[in-house]
């Protein structure tokens, strides 16, 4: 026992001898460790602020609840129209259900900005929270309301008073002068400012009482929210609680055919699969950034155990057994993995509070998602350190038993290993070429975008494998034709810094190819979406009013002689089926249209030979390309709505449509009639010869129509712009950030390699070279390696961009792009890789070459 614990203690002793002694390498080169730490945390900030974006996001979706309320159990619409008569809140609330009315609504204020209003019963709304902090014991304090002082009784009573999130008041203090104090629909109104925790998101909460009048809406509401609280509620199933609610609102004489019963699961359910290719992409992005970090940490783990090499062996020539050296090595990557973690995870958390924002707002102008306030999980880190601990170690132990396997009796010198590099790099030639023969025939076949991006990742991994050996085959073309003397030296020294840059500059090939890749997606998109408007776009003035206002507007626009032509659009949601799988249910949007803005705005994007005879029958049906692409839709398929009994159509076109995330299908205006679907459209176009302006103020001023339900050609182009950049503007963010991280990476790469090569540069300053000559040679190596790596991007890059829209774009979103070369964002993103070349070059050389001459040759010694 005593031999087995003195054993102990002296395995003990030397491990800890073994770690000072790597302890002390790094106060002596902390540039090494530093660089080890840099790559860890950049990775781990961009994964883990992506991360924690998209988990609170999903987990808004799981817990959709009313504004200052808790989580409805269900809520109730009308099937055909955007609003429902108030009399079905009365019916229940005399009836005993916990309810709450609310309005949804857009209002404009003095200088013609759109603002979300949402609006409930204020205080039904707070007592239905207080009753859920009560029942859950949560540590929200119910009486937090009570602290930001709103007078709930001016509330209750209409005064003109709303209220606003504490963020979302920050973010439109740029934008406005007044500090408490907005006007909507010409209505001045005085802001409330409170806490973010009540999940106001980007709205603005009115009571009801306010909003009817300020959205035109009276004795009107959007939808009906419904909450479980009794205990009969909680046992029954959803089915029987609403076919309770159905009895209830039967007796009194309403009739519920007409009205939606959706419940919480099904909407949280919806949202999630409706947002999720878009999480997916950030996932993707977050993926790329932690892969080019990774690339930096292990290029710095493997500078750092060169440099050691032959201090490794001579600690194993003084008794260390290379057991010891091995756990010691490991245990070392584990710490500075860990503390690389936990800098990365504090970041990230911070990078994510300012992502959420971005995210909401492209969420809620897209989808109508609201996103909570953001929390953070401890099983984040943890998912985190287990992933870059396996990550690390993956890339690590082959070098580690590589070194540790090193014959005692070379220790003397400095083992080459440009012949053992030369290898490597060709085996990852090969290896890269296979994966991508691999990901060639495989995505002849993928017809999920899920699959799709699995495949684009390993063709991400796979291009930058290529890197190294082309640099080798570039050089040895080039050598012959240089001319001899310090030239033909500068080439042939080039094949040297291959090895130690091969990392740095992968991981900038990488990000360069992300970067170009994800230009030509934005530019191919902004310019098809544009003209897809210009075709789609006929009339001068768009009308979405509310449903009693209809025949009134019709009349004023059919008096007004300036008013050419009245264009129609009737749109209810349905349920699509195909015949030969009757059991799917696929949400639409069923819309119909006049015949004249059928012909001259559908833009498609394939047809069937006799489509319009049959389509004008009755007999066919034109749907959306995401809806086609989505549910594996085409030409000829049997199809059946649900407002039609037996009536079967047929697919009889597909036509383009990058405005509508839910499926539509359109059938003709005959057909709409001839089942008796709401006779009064939803929107109306007009053509008219004139100032549209004037128009929009005469129907304001005639049927009290506010101009938020009115847009113009260009008001809508311009909008549809807006959305497009911020729905790509955090993808736009994360791209530019893993470029800013590989450019730190080859920074740090540079900084590395030009502290490795003082005692080279020094015997050369020693042979006559000046020091402006060492300058300019070490500058024109890293610009060639940089301009060749450059050359590789760009059609690497074209290529993941021709991948990003014609497989992953396509068949996540069902949109088809016309892809776009966008010249002037490559050379941009040239010349940003080119600029940060010369800095990361440039500030290292200039320190170590203005070093004393003596001071850099001791360098060989080390």
């Amino acid at each position: 026992m005593m031999t087995d614990s003195s054993s102990y203690f002296s395995s003990i002793k030397r491990l800890s001898l073994c770690l000072r002694l790597f302890a002390s390498h790094y106060r002596h080169a902390p540039l090494q460790a530093s660089a080890i730490l840099l790559g860890i945390m950049l990775a781990v900030t961009l994964l883990i602020g992506v991360y924690a974006t998209n988990e609170n996001a999903k987990q808004s979706y799981g817990n959709v609840s009313e504004l200052l309320s808790q989580q409805a159990r269900l809520s109730i619409s009308h099937s055909t129209q955007s609003s429902i008569d108030e009399s079905v809140y009365f019916v229940l609330a005399n009836a005993g259900f916990n309810t709450i009315a609310s309005i949804e609504g857009i209002a404009t204020d003095e200088q013609g900005r759109l603002w979300r209003v949402n609006s409930s019963d204020i205080i039904a709304a707070i007592s239905s929270r207080k009753q859920q902090d009560n029942d859950s014991n949560s540590s929200y304090s119910s009486t937090k309301i009570t602290s930001t002082n709103i007078p709930l009784a001016e509330l209750i009573g209409g005064k003109p008073k709303v209220l606003m999130s504490t963020s979302q008041r920050d973010r439109i203090s740029n934008v406005t002068n007044q500090s408490n104090s907005i006007t909507l629909n010409g209505m001045p109104l005085e802001i409330i400012v409170i806490d973010d925790s009540w999940g106001l998101g980007s709205a603005l909460l009115a009571d009801i009482s306010l909003a009817q009048p300020l959205l035109n809406m009276q004795g009107k509401l959007s939808y009906i929210a419904v909450f479980g609280s009794s205990s009969a509620d909680t046992v029954e199933s959803d089915e029987q609680f609403i076919a309770r609610l159905t009895d209830t609102l039967t007796q009194a004489g309403i009739d519920t055919s007409k009205l939606n019963f959706t419940t919480q699961t099904r909407e949280g359910e919806s949202l999630t699969a409706l947002t999720a290719s878009f999480h997916l992409n950030l996932d993707a992005m977050s993926m790329l950034a932690f892969v080019v970090g990774l690339f930096i940490a292990y290029n710095g783990v493997r500078y750092s155990l060169m440099k050691r090499q032959k201090l490794l062996v001579q600690i194993m020539q003084q008794g260390l057994d290379r057991h010891t050296v091995m756990l010691a090595l490991s245990l070392e990557i584990l710490i500075l993995v860990f503390v690389g973690c936990v800098l990365g995870f504090i970041v990230g958390l911070q990078l994510s509070q300012w992502l959420q924002p971005m995210v909401a707002i492209t969420l809620e102008q897209l989808y109508g998602a609201k996103l909570l306030p953001g929390i953070w999980q401890w099983q984040w880190f943890v998912q985190a350190l287990v992933l870059t601990l396996s990550a690390a170690f993956a890339a690590c132990i082959p070098m580690l038993f590589s070194l540790i396997n090193t014959p005692l009796a070379q220790g003397a010198q400095k083992q080459p290993q440009n012949q053992r590099f030369n290898i490597i790099h060709w085996r990852q030639f090969v290896i890269a070429a296979l994966l991508l023969l691999i990901c060639t025939v495989a995505f002849a076949f993928t017809e999920e975008y899920r699959h799709s991006l699995v495949l684009l990742g390993i063709l991400s991994v796979a291009i930058p494998l290529l890197l190294p050996q082309c640099l080798h085959w570039a050089v040895n073309v080039l050598s012959p034709l240089m001319p001899k003397g310090l030239w033909q030296y500068v080439i042939a020294e080039t094949k040297e810094i291959i090895a130690p840059l091969a990392l740095a500059m992968m991981a900038m090939l990488l990000a360069l190819c992300a970067n170009i890749a994800m230009n030509t997606l934005v530019g191919s998109f902004e310019i098809t979406l544009k003209k897809w408007l210009d075709a789609r776009l006929h009339a001068d003035l768009y009308i979405r009013p509310n449903p009693n206002q209809i025949d009134a507007l019709t009349i004023l626009l059919k008096q007004d002689p300036k008013v050419e032509a009245i264009y129609d659009q009737w749109t209810i949601d349905s349920h699509l089926n195909r015949i030969t799988t009757p059991q799917t249910q696929v949400p639409i949007h069923l819309v119909s249209r006049d015949h004249l803005s059928l012909t001259e705005t559908t833009v498609f994007k394939i047809t069937a030979d006799d489509f319009w005879p049959t389509f004008t029958s009755g007999e066919s049906v034109m749907i959306s390309e995401p809806l086609s692409i989505k549910y594996q839709l085409d030409i000829g398929d049997k199809v059946q709505l649900s407002q039609f009994d037996q009536h079967h159509l047929t697919i009889g076109a597909i036509y383009y449509d990058y405005g509508n995330p839910q499926g539509e299908a359109i059938i003709t205006q005959s057909l709409w009639q001839q089942y008796k679907l709401p006779a009064k459209p939803i929107s109306l176009a007009v053509s008219y010869q004139g100032d549209i302006t004037s128009l929009q103020n005469n129907i304001s001023q005639k049927i009290n129509l506010s101009s938020a339900y009115m847009y113009s050609q260009q008001r809508i182009k311009t909008e549809a712009i807006n959305i497009f950049n911020k729905t790509f503007s955090i993808t736009v963010v994360l791209n530019s950030l893993t470029l800013l991280v590989a450019a730190i990476g080859l920074f740090s790469a540079c900084m590395m390699l030009t502290q490795a090569r003082q005692a080279p540069l020094a015997r050369l300053y020693a042979l006559g070279v000046s020091r402006n000559q060492l300058r300019l040679m070490v500058l024109v190596q890293m610009l060639f390696i940089v301009l060749l790596t450059c050359l590789v991007a760009l059609p690497t890059g074209a290529l993941l961009g021709y991948l990003l829209i014609h497989k992953v774009t396509l068949q996540a979103f069902g949109w088809s792009i016309a892809m776009v070369w966008d010249w002037g964002a490559y050379f941009q993103v040239v010349m940003i890789t080119v600029v940060s070349c010369l800095f990361a070059v440039c500030l290292p050389l200039y320190w170590q070459t203005r070093k004393p001459l003596i001071s850099s040759l001791q360098q060989e010694a080390l």
